[in-house]
């Protein structure tokens, strides 16, 4: 029989020891850890969350990879590259990649009654996967592309709509310049909002035919392909990957193909994904602090409570190891309660937020309209065994107290 684990629990939950001066004291305490973790919770499923949806909405526009011609052109008037590669379009059956994509994009200017506005029409093929705007669309549908036969309906976004008051089967006339303006007229299909205004205001998804024509390109002409990954996380080496396959490769006029990931692409938006993980390890760190120090106050609380018991304890022949392990047991006892109330409301408001999404966002300011959540299981286990732990560690000082009580001056004073 463990005596040090009997000891704590008699004193943890005996009901006269619930009467004791030292439970209001240590209620607090317990109170301050579970808020500690409440707030570590919400932060880690905000951030996460929030990454996750700026990304997701990112790559939904470029892609993860995207294969393009070797040159130092960063505009949207692009070189063609041949869409007869080698590894199109098997590259999709390579283990992590889910598909591969063929787009063109072209800059133009989009004339109304009323207004005029500059957008880049993005050319899809029949290829290309629609899964994320049909999330994204807000009205209508999305336009069908076949190789035989162009069509003029395009998906434009909900800030291109409102701004030049377009509606679905709306009709409206998109100039393009090059050595003269050449006007080409579209239907609205759909509408979608991505409430990434950066992108909304600049996207129209189009025929990729379109584009081909208003280049002179032949048939098998296009911008680059677009690589979709099964997993973000291996984006890097997923990169590695493909440009092994393909960045190696020179088209028929001796050009070479260039690979580059979304990160290498919108690099500052990355970055700046990147600079809010470091605030929220200032948040575990601050929280972790106060957790330890409210946990150490309580035990301070618990050593003082029971002097005279640590005193009869050490009269009787008990060692100052088996003392300091009941109080470590007790305080065990109470971070565990701390811990289950701390769950109980941080994934109590994350689930609060996630279904009625309350706390909103300035979307002009964060790409999104309200704080999205994350709910993973595996982040959630290892901030509550990291408190556990790193508190249980930081109580063996404490404990180091009860070495200096002395039994006969306890006793008597009692």
């Amino acid at each position: 029989m463990n005596t040090e684990l009997f000891i704590a629990k008699r004193i943890t939950f005996d009901k006269e020891t619930k009467q004791s001066i030292s439970r209001p004291i240590i209620k607090i305490c317990i109170f301050g850890i579970s808020l500690g973790l409440a707030v570590m919770i919400i932060s880690v499923a905000i951030v996460v969350g929030f990454k996750h949806e700026i990304r997701k909405k990112i790559i939904g526009f470029g892609s993860h990879i995207q294969i393009v011609n070797y040159d130092l052109n960063t505009s949207f008037e692009t070189s063609p590259i041949s869409r007869n590669q080698h590894f199109y379009p098997s590259l999709d059956t390579i283990k992590g990649i889910k598909h591969i994509q063929v787009f063109a994009t072209k800059p133009g200017i989009i004339k109304t009654r009323a207004d005029i506005q500059g957008a880049i029409v993005k050319g899809v093929g029949s290829d290309f996967d629609w899964s994320f705007f049909n999330e994204n669309l807000v009205e209508g549908k999305s336009f069908t592309v076949v190789d035989s036969a162009r069509t003029n309906e395009v998906l434009i976004s909900k800030y291109l709509s409102l701004l030049l008051k377009l509606k679905v089967g709306d009709k409206f006339i998109m100039y393009f310049i090059d050595n003269r303006p050449r006007p080409r007229s579209f239907t609205v299909s759909g509408i979608y909002e991505t409430s990434l205004e950066e992108f909304d205001r600049q996207f129209i998804l189009a025929d990729i035919g379109h584009i081909k024509k208003l280049n002179n390109w032949e048939d098998d002409e296009i911008s680059g392909f677009e690589v979709l990954i099964d997993n973000y996380n291996d984006i890097d080496y997923m990169t590695y990957v493909v440009r092994s396959i393909a960045g190696s490769t020179f088209d028929d006029e001796g050009q070479k193909l260039q690979v580059i990931n979304i990160k290498e692409k919108y690099p500052q938006i990355f970055d700046w994904l990147n600079l809010i993980d470091k605030n929220v390890w200032i948040i575990l760190g601050l929280m972790l602090t106060v957790a330890a120090f409210n946990m150490i106050s309580g035990l301070l609380i618990l050593i003082l409570d029971r002097t005279n018991m640590i005193g009869i304890l050490k009269a009787i022949g008990t060692g100052n190891r088996s003392i300091k392990n009941i109080f470590l047991y007790q305080s065990a006892f109470l971070m565990v309660k701390a811990l289950f109330w701390g769950n109980i409301i941080g994934l109590g408001i994350c689930w609060i937020q996630d279904y009625f999404k309350l706390l909103k966002l300035d979307q002009t300011s964060y790409f999104i309209d309200y704080a999205p959540i994350d709910f993973n299981l595996f982040h959630i286990i290892i901030l509550n065994i990291g408190t556990l732990v790193i508190t249980m560690i930081i109580l063996l000082l404490p404990s180091i107290i009860i070495s200096n009580i002395n039994p006969v001056k306890t006793i008597r004073f009692n």
